[in-house]
């Protein structure tokens, strides 16, 4: 963390493209839980997901994924809820957070990119959703991405794996802005000063607040679309007063 208060987060095992396993995702876990305090406190104002190398992150690491094969249930489900935890611990980190996307991010890492409340990638950095190539679902990350790119667009490229380019994931909304790789550290940094001017004390109530707003649509959504909501709507609807009290507007 530098004087400003701008805490760095950086992937660093570029040798097989910043791919994720299970000691990583520990690592990752136990310094979100640390940032989660220093932000509550007002001592990190902003902080950077960033990662060395070419890649951004190939997602899951291929030994690891190996030596899932030997794991029982309960060992795959004590991994599945330390990945959900990341994606948690990064996607209510208190204070504003910033996604430096330089290359290839596949597979759980499109999670990591979504959980941030800013993206900014260079041209050449390419989004997929890997998984089903592999025999995976994207489970974990899903309720971020989709949140990210909608429902409709998340059937396609959680199903098909297509890859992503820059362009196309700006306009699909996981990522706010594109530049030249020659750019992408000047437009963080930029970024990262946009961030600086703001109130840290209203930073962290707007952050609380929009979580609260999502959690408010998803329990309507739920509602609506309930078995209950629907006979409730259907009646209330198909009463005479509600139709006349409409007809005199």
């Amino acid at each position: 963390m530098d004087k400003r208060g701008v805490a760095t987060l950086t992937l660093a095992r570029p040798e097989v493209h910043n791919a994720f396993d299970d000691r990583l995702i520990k690592a990752l876990n136990g310094h979100l839980t640390h940032l989660h305090a220093l932000a509550s406190q007002g001592e990190v104002r902003v902080m950077v997901l960033a990662s060395e190398g070419k890649s951004f992150s190939a997602g899951a690491d291929l030994k690891w994924m190996q030596r899932m094969v030997e794991y029982s249930r309960e060992d795959n489900l004590a991994d599945s809820r330390e990945l959900a935890r990341l994606m948690q611990l990064l996607d209510e980190l208190p204070c504003p957070s910033v996604c430096r996307v330089q290359g290839a991010t596949f597979g759980g890492a499109v999670g990591l990119a979504a959980c941030c409340d800013i993206v900014l990638a260079a041209e050449r950095a390419r989004f997929c959703l890997s998984e089903v190539r592999i025999g995976l679902a994207p489970a974990v990350i899903s309720p971020y991405v989709q949140r990210a790119i909608g429902m409709r667009q998340m059937r396609r490229y959680a199903l098909t794996a297509e890859v992503i380019d820059a362009h196309t994931a700006h306009q699909l909304g996981l990522v706010h802005d594109v530049c030249s790789d020659e750019l992408l550290e000047a437009r963080v940094a930029d970024m990262v000063s946009t961030l600086l001017a703001t109130s840290p004390e209203a930073s962290r109530a707007t952050k609380a607040l929009l979580a609260e707003v999502a959690r408010c649509c998803e329990v309507i959504s739920q509602l609506r679309v309930s078995e209950q909501g629907q006979a409730g709507l259907a009646a209330f609807f198909a009463t005479g007063p509600c139709h006349e009290r409409q007809s005199r507007y």
